[in-house]
């Protein structure tokens, strides 16, 4: 599509003379109520979308936080909740070991992750596709995967059950689990610290004789150790507040987020759980806000003399490197492959006979049948309302003028929910949907409710990539709109969106995976008849089938790999029609 098709072109010289009707459309009277009614909807717009955000994250957000301080009939509770919450005998140890393994996790995970990196950008060994590919899968796994993988692998009937002597059910059961779940979220981020380099600082550190191991700790290390904060601090955050893997393979090694649970589903105490969850909130915003310092501080790797780093190769470094990258998508193949493998088994690892007994999910507990197709509902009213919703946003925000302390609200609420932990976003959506004074309370468990917690959840990240995208774009795209009295609306559906097709399809793409996979953030908000797929994994789980809840994860993953590579393809036809105009003449 042409840019310039999307502007009127001015009248030839042989046109008609204009009509007292043309006169009156183009004349400053005119153009001045057009501009006003394109104001007034844009602003209205922008209204819209706070109305959104804050009832579906601030609403819940302040929810939780009275549920916490005030006591039943609306006096303020003081700091008693809290003093009763760590007198308890328990509570103090189960903080500990919830810090502790989320600690180690982060210690285990991001130099693992930092290793896979190096070797997909600084060295030169093959099939690098094919590696980044294995890494990124356990994204389109739900975290409960890891945990019935370990099951089968070391568990009381697990493949290898002599190796972990029944200590898979705790510490190490939720520290395997979390690295599997975590590891490609931390090879995101360290990819791109690693992807660009001053190639002279090598050319320099080469020709004064310095070692590789010299090289790495005193030119590569100190660039990306801004990607290794963050990624730290990230890895921590998933950890402390993910309840998946430590409710299957955790035993009696209770953490924040399984207590948190068990106080709202279990035993119906919602005070509890939601000072629990203001608990899980600190360390989520302490990481966040350390995350935003250090981006602060951060200096640019790259200027306008830089010259690109590109590895020679080195057959020593690539085999190393080609050895660990080997390990690690072996371990990570295993996990999934014992998952799926035991789903199409009668019972593993005694009888091996292939069966789709597995599958019948509507002889199961969980939710059957249903629980899937609703989740493919919510994946698709997420990615669709989502998509929609945050770009319409970032442009609102990025691209139109006024109300400038409106936009500014935007801009912060919409990264607040990066620090906002599934688990508590979810728990103040109930508290604040299911009060009976809420106006919306005809929402809970609805999917509409489901939809809204899952947009609101993944917002931040959609959102910069949004932003990102816009802010590529010349701002002379909007001022000849506006000189050329084309309403920016037009301007927007037929310049801006085509422009910007690719972070689109990423941004649908990345809500349709995380609406399919998530758990945390929906535990608490359905109903029979609105059950997900995640949350039937789970509930099978309880009741004893690991099989199904296997074969369940296994078609949660496959599903989620099928939409990608179905949105890759029919993205790619809709990308060469949408940006041919990037193509030089003649091609």
């Amino acid at each position: 599509m042409s840019m310039q098709s999307s502007l009127p072109s001015p009248a030839p010289a042989s046109a008609p003379a204009m009509t007292i009707d043309d006169a009156h459309r183009t004349s400053p009277v005119a153009t001045a109520r057009q501009a006003d009614r394109s104001q007034w909807l844009l602003g209205a717009l922008k209204w819209l979308l706070l109305a959104l955000l804050l009832l579906g994250l601030a609403g819940p957000l302040l929810f939780i936080l009275g549920q916490a301080v005030l006591t039943p009939d609306g006096n303020w509770a003081g700091t008693q909740p809290f003093v009763t919450l760590f007198s308890n005998i328990n509570f103090l140890p189960m903080l500990g070991r919830s810090l502790w393994v989320s600690a180690i996790t982060a210690l285990v995970t991001v130099p693992l992750a930092y290793l896979f990196a190096y070797a997909l950008q600084r060295t030169c060994i093959p099939f690098k596709g094919l590696w980044r590919g294995i890494g990124l899968l356990p994204l389109l796994a739900p975290s409960l995967l890891p945990g019935i993988a370990l099951i089968y692998l070391f568990g009381n009937q697990g493949l290898f059950k002599e190796w972990m002597d029944g200590s898979i059910y705790g510490f190490w059961g939720i520290l395997l689990g979390e690295v599997f779940y975590t590891f490609p979220h931390a090879l995101m981020i360290l990819l791109s610290a690693l992807s660009q380099a001053d190639g002279r600082l090598y050319d320099a550190a080469s020709a004064m004789g310095a070692s590789r191991w010299r090289t790495f700790m005193t030119v590569t290390l100190p660039a990306t150790r801004y990607g290794v904060f963050g990624a730290l601090c990230l890895v921590f955050t998933l950890t402390i507040t993910d309840f998946g893997v430590p409710k299957i393979t955790g035993g009696a090694y209770s953490v924040l987020a399984v207590e948190a649970y068990k106080a709202v589903v279990g035993q119906q105490q919602f005070g509890r759980g939601a000072l629990i969850g203001l608990l899980l909130l600190v360390p989520a915003l302490l990481t966040f806000a350390l995350d935003n310092w250090l981006q602060r501080r951060q200096r640019a790797n790259m200027s306008s003399r830089s010259e690109a780093y590109v590895p020679r190769p080195d057959w020593r470094r690539d085999g190393v490197n080609l050895l660990a990258v080997l390990l690690v998508a072996s371990a990570i193949l295993m996990m999934i492959v014992v998952a799926m493998g035991a789903s199409l088994v009668k019972l593993w690892p005694y009888n091996l006979q292939l069966t789709l007994q597995h599958y019948d999910f509507d002889n199961m507990d969980g939710g059957g049948w249903l629980a899937y197709w609703n989740s493919l509902k919510l994946a698709c009213g997420t990615s669709v309302t989502g998509t929609i919703v945050i770009f319409s946003g970032a442009w609102l925000m990025e691209k139109t003028r006024g109300q400038a302390w409106l936009s500014a609200l935007l801009r912060m609420l919409g990264f607040l929910p990066m620090a906002v932990p599934g688990l508590v976003l979810g728990l103040g959506s109930l508290l604040f949907f299911n009060h009976p004074a809420n106006p919306f309370n005809f929402l809970y468990g609805t999917m509409s409710l489901l939809v809204i917690c899952s947009v609101v959840h993944f917002y931040t990240t959609a959102q910069l990539t949004a932003v990102t995208a816009l802010k590529q774009l010349d701002p002379e795209f909007e001022a000849a709109s506006l000189s050329l009295k084309v309403p920016l609306l037009k301007t927007f559906l037929r310049v801006t969106v085509p422009l910007c097709l690719p972070q689109l399809l990423e941004i649908f793409r990345y809500l349709f995976v995380s609406s399919m996979t998530t758990v945390s953030a929906v535990i608490f908000l359905y109903r029979p008849d609105t059950v997900l797929a995640s949350v039937a994994v789970l509930n099978m789980d309880d009741a004893g089938d690991v099989g199904p809840a296997a074969a369940m994860s296994t078609l949660i993953l496959l599903t989620s790999a099928a939409a990608s590579l179905l949105m890759h393809a029919a993205g790619s036809r809709w990308l060469a029609r949408a940006q041919a105009w990037r193509r030089p003449r003649g091609h």
